[in-house]
């Protein structure tokens, strides 16, 4: 379902998928070729939201923000199942592990994985090709070329999935 706040209306790009009981409202883009999967929430009452061009939200993930504090998601991210992002910065090209949680003020670099369950915490910054992981989040060293791709390769595949998801049909 696709919601205004106020004035505030989405923007989904007419290539992305937006599963049917997904949720986004408010100040939220959604760019080309992007996936929201089913049971997310993207919510942008108080600030705006952003997810790039070929990224994919997957099952389960919550989007928010704080006042004045917007969520941003680069180009070609996955986000795994059940994840926060929490008025945050992610890079372009990065892989967010399932059930990992990212909180205001928070920046991941491009490039960079955030390991299943891991928990960056409020105003940590990264930079680019960072392997994060732990709770709280720490640097554990630098993302390989080969794991640099299979982000890519990643990303890529969803947006293979979300061209066939568009003809889903629901039967209930």
């Amino acid at each position: 379902m696709i919601h205004a706040i106020g004035d505030a209306e989405p923007v989904v790009a007419p290539d992305a998928f937006v599963a049917w009981n997904a949720e986004v409202a408010g100040d939220a883009v959604i760019g080309e070729g992007s996936s929201v999967w089913f049971g997310v929430t993207v919510r942008a009452d108080i600030a705006e939201v952003r997810i790039g061009a070929g990224s994919n939200l997957q099952d389960g993930t919550v989007v928010h923000v704080n006042v004045d504090v917007p969520c941003i998601v680069g180009d070609n991210v996955t986000v795994g199942h059940r994840a926060i992002l929490h008025g945050c910065v992610v890079g372009d090209d990065c892989l967010i592990g399932m059930g990992a949680v990212l909180l205001n003020g928070s920046e991941i670099g491009p490039g960079s994985i955030v390991g299943a369950g891991s928990l960056v915490t409020q105003g940590k910054r990264f930079p680019a090709r960072s392997m994060i992981m732990g709770s709280p989040a720490r640097l554990v060293r630098e993302v390989s070329d080969e794991e640099y791709e299979h982000n890519l390769a990643n990303a890529r595949e969803y947006v293979r999935l979300a061209r066939e998801a568009r003809g889903y049909r629901r039967l209930d």
